[in-house]
């Protein structure tokens, strides 16, 4: 496929290729391509330690899978003000505007609610999953996208303060210990139960900043600032919340942890963020290395319809349908077991891209 089957020229591009490879590297975990990678390795090698950086971290640290949240969360504030300005081009009222961000976010809340009905296979109300916590962050950017920078910048602040402030008000001696913190408290209160993994409902709060920084950064990338002073400041930016996030961490004042999503995590992850928009941004669309993007651009061409499509299909049935063939046909000359069914999700990641590929050829955008 040549360079012409790109996004035409009035699209950014970078944003698409970012999009993509972080929608590629979801459905890859869906597809188990993760889990059966370090089945694969022995413990102790450089290989396995590789593979363990695509699993969250169990507690205090960072690894670059505890990344790709931030990235989906700002990703979607970077293109906010891109679709927006294009609806008011359209000379939709705000009031229509604003209707379709209330249905957005209601739709968003629902599909995330209603993932955790399929993964429990049962009637359940948990609020863990990303889409959910979407669904209120872009709410609060609608709200504050329009507004002076200063203000979107104080408000981002203000919101990890604000986690700060209800996390060591509520345990002032310790603060940020897995089950016994401000968000496993609120939980109980909203669903009555306490997430085993130590996620919290409550990371909504924090990690609006992601959104709202991505949509700082989609109104810096409208104007008619050069290239170079655009790179500039994500560059900048994105240094100074690695400063902070891991400066936060290494003095003692506030861990690195995801799961709650601590001031130190949104800092760090944030900072990372926006390294890596400046990264494509300048490959892409200042360089015009863009041929190498079209695979994962694809894939992020639907992002909320292919995740939901992995959740829900994707490591349950497609790899189940998947291995009858698969173990069928390769188990009975030796293979063995663990490179089959790494075999296997490499299948099913094949099989999502592919459907991907035929949504894209036939010009069917699932939008909400």
């Amino acid at each position: 496929m040549n360079i012409q089957t790109l996004p035409s020229s009035n699209r950014l591009v970078s944003l698409d290729a970012y999009r993509g490879i972080t929608m590629f590297l979801l459905i890859a975990e869906a597809a188990l391509v993760y889990e059966y990678l370090l089945k694969v390795f022995p413990e102790n090698t450089w290989a396995y330690s590789l593979v363990v950086q695509f699993t969250h971290h169990p507690w205090n640290g960072l690894r670059f899978w505890d990344l790709i949240q931030p990235f989906f969360m700002f990703i979607v504030g970077v293109a906010m003000p891109f679709s927006l300005n294009k609806r008011m081009a359209m000379a939709e009222e705000k009031a229509k505007v604003t209707r379709h961000i209330l249905k957005r976010c209601l739709l968003l809340f629902l599909f995330g609610t209603g993932l955790h009905c399929v993964y429990k296979q049962e009637l359940v109300f948990e609020l863990w999953n990303v889409l959910t916590q979407l669904s209120f962050t872009i709410f609060l950017t609608y709200l504050l996208i329009q507004q002076p920078f200063k203000l979107q910048l104080t408000v981002s602040i203000g919101l990890l303060v604000l986690t700060e402030i209800l996390y060591r008000m509520y345990n002032p001696a310790s603060p940020f210990v897995m089950g016994e913190n401000f968000g496993s408290y609120t939980d109980m209160i909203l669903m009555g139960k306490i997430n085993s993994g130590g996620w919290v409902a409550i990371n909504c709060i924090p990690t609006a900043a992601h959104t709202l920084w991505g949509a700082m950064c989609g109104n810096l990338l409208l104007s008619v600032k050069t290239h170079k002073a655009k790179i500039k400041a994500f560059v900048i930016a994105g240094i100074v919340g690695l400063l902070i996030g891991y400066g936060l961490d290494f003095i003692g004042i506030t861990p690195i942890i995801k799961r709650i999503s601590t001031s130190a995590f949104v800092f760090a992850s944030g900072g990372w963020a926006l390294l890596a928009l400046a990264f494509f941004y300048w490959l892409v669309d200042v360089r015009k290395v863009q041929s190498w993007a079209f695979a994962f651009i694809i894939v992020g061409m639907n992002p909320i319809f292919i995740y939901l499509f992995a959740e829900v299909l994707g490591h349950n049935w497609l790899f189940g349908f998947l291995k009858i063939f698969s173990f069928g046909f390769l188990k009975p000359i030796g293979i063995p077991e663990s490179i089959l069914l790494l075999f296997n999700a490499l299948l099913t990641l094949g099989a999502m891209w592919s459907f991907c590929f035929f949504l894209y050829r036939k010009k069917i955008f699932f939008k909400i």
